[in-house]
């Protein structure tokens, strides 16, 4: 056998390791955790995102249903966070491609050029872990919200993924998208699209147009330091974008 032989043989061995202890870690995830299926009918009282910001004394928490929505913010939320939300299965494995970098359209382990290509994806996103952030789907954010924390811890990612898994069986995506527009944090005490609403244009989530809609969801990858009421130059770029995405 030659040293290279012997180097793949000792590689596949340790990818079938991996991969044996990954599933078992998944297995007992899904052992410890019973299925979400209280959150079809009930709000979370306090997320642990909530907990963290010690904001109980300016909390603002108006949950509302889907129905009470303006279907213009709706639609600006999906196409600011997760362009094919209603198409993947809580996971968009082709945005975790593009974070990663992997540049082939296929994988195969019998193919040198993919575990070369996988390798080098793999080697820097591990210098850069920040990379993954952006193609966590609205179901992977929701799942973070109420059950994790900030964490950037690599099992989170992997705890994340099992529950954004679970989310999306035990509640469909109508109710997944609900929940997480109500507790996804729009500013400082203020959490879900109902008090942001309330608070930045003096009315109800159901009557926002297009522009304010767009406003709202420029606020979620940075809530406490680009709102509608705070730093508006940097919120106004990334409305104008959503606008644009949106046909607006």
């Amino acid at each position: 056998m030659t040293p290279r032989q012997a180097f793949w043989r000792v590689f596949r061995w340790s990818a079938r390791v991996a991969l044996l202890s990954g599933t078992a870690f998944v297995l007992w995830l899904l052992a410890v955790w019973p299925p979400p299926t209280w959150y079809r009918t009930h709000w979370p009282r306090k997320t642990p995102f909530m907990a963290v910001r010690h904001d109980d004394s300016v909390r603002r928490y108006i949950p509302v249903t889907l129905a009470n929505i303006s279907p213009h913010l709706v639609r600006a939320v999906i196409v600011a966070e997760d362009h094919r939300f209603r198409e993947h299965g809580g996971i968009d494995y082709a945005a975790m491609r593009d974070a990663v970098g992997y540049r082939r359209r296929d994988f195969s382990w019998r193919d040198p050029r993919d575990r070369r290509e996988l390798w080098r994806a793999l080697r820097k996103v591990a210098g850069n872990p920040g990379d993954l952030r952006g193609a966590s789907t609205i179901t992977q954010q929701l799942a973070k919200n109420l059950y994790l924390s900030s964490s950037r811890n690599p099992m989170r990612k992997v705890k994340e993924g099992v529950l954004a898994w679970r989310l999306e069986r035990a509640l469909g995506k109508d109710r997944v998208l609900e929940l997480y527009m109500n507790i996804a944090e729009l500013g400082t005490g203020i959490w879900g699209v109902e008090a942001a609403s309330q608070k930045y244009f003096g009315r109800s989530a159901k009557g926002l147009g297009a522009r304010d809609a767009a406003a709202l969801a420029a606020t979620l990858p940075h809530p406490r330091t680009s709102n509608p009421a705070y730093r508006p130059g940097r919120m106004r770029w990334r409305q104008n974008l959503i606008l644009g995405r949106m046909g607006w």
